[in-house]
């Protein structure tokens, strides 16, 4: 089976994290000889032609050893076939399928954690238990077990497929990362008018869809840099990133602008009611703490890492701090996964993301495809894929 291959063997990583990561293939390589995922040794398990795969961040902090070390914990597979954005084809039924990639206690044979019963498989707490999945991470696509979206050939669950028919495979790839924006919209319970989204990348931008069409009366603003126009999927304006962020929605909104000593941000009195950072850098989350209400909500969507912040203002201004990872049952969607129901909103065309697929690469162009992903606004790129076959 043809497939990229990620080996993090500890020399190979701590090769690659020296090099700061410009030199990704000291974890990746493409190769032609690897054997094809195996069933697991149990019921519902189905082997998918894979169609087409994006390029998310985590692919990209693997590629290029940035991933958060305490994660390696849950990540434990040192082979692994990267893609968990993933549509295929059903190589028994011939229906296109995509994947939605969380693995929880029923896909390993467990009888269901506390998480799992209480409908959290999305944080399953067996996630480094391979089980009969015989996988040793939360997702599909970061153990070469069952494959991943970078290969031609993936062993999945007949539970995590969600059929697509005849639907664009450029829109049909946005379903995972567009499922991870709506359950990051809906760890907001509506408490006010103003949102700000900072971070105009995919998921940025799908939360910003998902906001807008749970609350079509919301004004939405997404800070971050151009290129890709946001408006176009919901948001009522797009402001370049930095402390003046803070005056701008001041002079719209009709705040006032308090100014401490010595720090360069000022803060927003009478601020926004939640803001979504999807970039989670100390200059973001330090921004969305400035911008945020007394007992205003940031909701930290998307990748994880080690920041230097100051939180004071979490206990001065009683925010609440929510994280957000996966996607998964909701108790406000009836039970029903966030998957399930972007599928059907993928299937509407006014859910308005036909643009944000900017590149696909054949799976012999990985690193191209991984440079342009990498570089993002500045190559012009919003969520980048790639075609196994």
């Amino acid at each position: 089976m043809r497939a990229v291959l990620a080996d993090l063997s500890v020399p190979r990583y701590l090769l690659t994290a020296a090099t700061r990561g410009r030199v990704p293939a000291g974890l990746l390589s493409l190769r032609d000889d690897l054997p094809e995922p195996m069933l697991p040794d149990a019921p519902g398990w189905v082997l998918l032609r894979t169609e087409l795969a994006g390029i998310c961040g985590s692919d990209l902090a693997v590629a290029h050893a940035k991933s958060s070390p305490v994660l390696s914990a849950f990540y434990s597979a040192r082979k692994q076939i990267l893609g968990h954005e993933i549509v295929a084809v059903n190589n028994g039924t011939g229906d296109r399928v995509v994947v939605d990639p969380v693995l929880s206690c029923v896909h390993r044979g467990f009888d269901p954690c506390r998480s799992c019963r209480d409908g959290f498989p999305y944080v399953c707490e067996r996630f480094d238990q391979p089980g009969a999945a015989r996988c040793q991470s939360p997702t599909q696509g970061f153990d070469a077990a069952l494959g991943g979206g970078w290969g031609e050939l993936i062993a999945a669950h007949e539970s995590q497929l969600h059929r697509v028919g005849d639907m664009p495979a450029r829109r049909a790839v946005l379903a995972e990362p567009a499922s991870i924006g709506l359950h990051a919209a809906l760890r907001w319970e509506r408490r006010g008018d103003r949102a700000v989204v900072i971070g105009p990348g995919t998921i940025g931008l799908l939360t910003t869809a998902a906001l807008r069409r749970l609350h079509p009366d919301l004004d939405i603003t997404v800070v971050g840099p151009g290129g890709f126009p946001a408006e176009d999927v919901g948001a009522t304006r797009m402001l370049p990133p930095g402390p003046r962020v803070v005056e701008e929605l001041a002079r719209i909104h009709g705040g006032r602008v308090i100014r401490p000593r010595i720090t360069r941000t000022p803060i927003l009195e009478q601020g926004v009611d939640v803001v979504f950072d999807c970039v989670a850098l100390p200059s973001t989350i330090d921004l969305a703490l400035h911008l945020l209400r007394p007992t205003g909500m940031l909701v930290l969507v998307g990748g994880a890492g080690r920041q230097r912040v100051d939180w004071s203002l979490v206990w001065n201004r009683q925010l609440t701090v929510q994280g957000t990872v996966n996607s998964g049952p909701e108790p406000s969607l009836g039970g029903r996964t966030t998957m399930s129901e972007v599928v059907e909103w993928l299937g509407d065309p006014g859910y308005p993301v036909d643009k944000l697929v900017t590149h696909t690469y054949p799976l012999a162009e990985w690193r191209a495809a991984l440079s342009t992903a990498a570089k993002g606004p500045r190559a012009g790129a919003v969520k980048v894929a790639l075609r196994p076959r």
